[in-house]
Formats: structure tokens, C-alpha cells, sequence
């Protein structure tokens, strides 16, 4: 983790992603990349700001790139953010729609992060 300093939008934090999985009914992925990191910005309430983008790659050899927004509170490690996806495989081609919602928890004490996934479905 890299602490760049306080900026007139607040504490602006990089931190890298070292491992990651993502394990559910449809879709079994890991990091693709050594490049995963979360461009935090902390604010002076506490407020985290997420910025976080990576590359998944599948159990079955496809590529996904993930990106999200969200925000954090700090004093408790709790998180929620808006992933979206994108891929060029046609196997996980419904990705590249959907607008997904996750809520989550950081252990502050194993670093360990760990999100609830749920994809959000409109309706005329």
C-alpha cells in the first residue's frame, strides 16, 4: 500500500490486489494480472472513495475486466460498490450487461476482503 498524501479531495491511497476469487453458480475466476489495485481516496470523516479495476481470468480460460466505484467506511470496513464487466469471450458475453450491486466486509486485521455479489435486473 502506498499512501500518496492529502489532496483537496482527500487522502489518496494505492493499494495493490495480490489475490483475489471470484466463485459462484456461473462463473469460477481468479486474478488474470499483477496490476489489480484500489485507487482509494479517504476523506476526512472517514469516508472511503473506491476506485478498483482488474483482469479475471476463468477456470475455463476466458478474460474479464472488472471495474468499480464504491465507498468504504473506514472505522468499520464495511463496502459497498457498483461492478461492471466486460469480455470479448462469448461464453461470459452476458457480463458485458449486467450492472451489479456488492456489499462487503474488510478484515483489518488479515486484509482479507470479502463481497456478496447480486446482479441488478430492471423492469418495464
Amino acid at each position: 500500500m502506498i499512501e500518496v498524501g492529502k489532496g483537496h479531495k482527500g487522502t489518496r491511497v494505492t493499494a495493490n490486489v495480490s489475490s483475489l476469487t471470484v466463485t459462484s453458480e456461473r462463473i469460477n475466476a481468479s486474478l488474470a494480472t499483477d496490476d489489480a489495485a484500489d485507487w482509494l481516496t479517504v476523506g476526512d470523516d472517514g469516508t472511503g472513495l473506491l476506485d478498483v479495476r482488474f483482469t479475471l481470468k476463468t477456470d475455463d480460460g476466458a478474460f474479464i475486466y472488472v471495474e468499480y466505484q464504491g465507498r468504504a467506511d473506514m472505522s468499520t470496513g464495511l463496502i459497498a460498490t457498483a461492478p461492471t464487466f466486460q469480455t470479448g469471450d462469448e461464453r461470459y458475453s452476458w457480463l458485458n450487461n449486467v450492472q451489479a450491486v456488492a456489499a462487503g466486509q474488510l478484515n483489518g486485521e488479515t486484509g482479507e476482503l470479502v463481497y456478496e455479489l447480486y446482479e441488478v435486473q430492471v423492469s418495464a
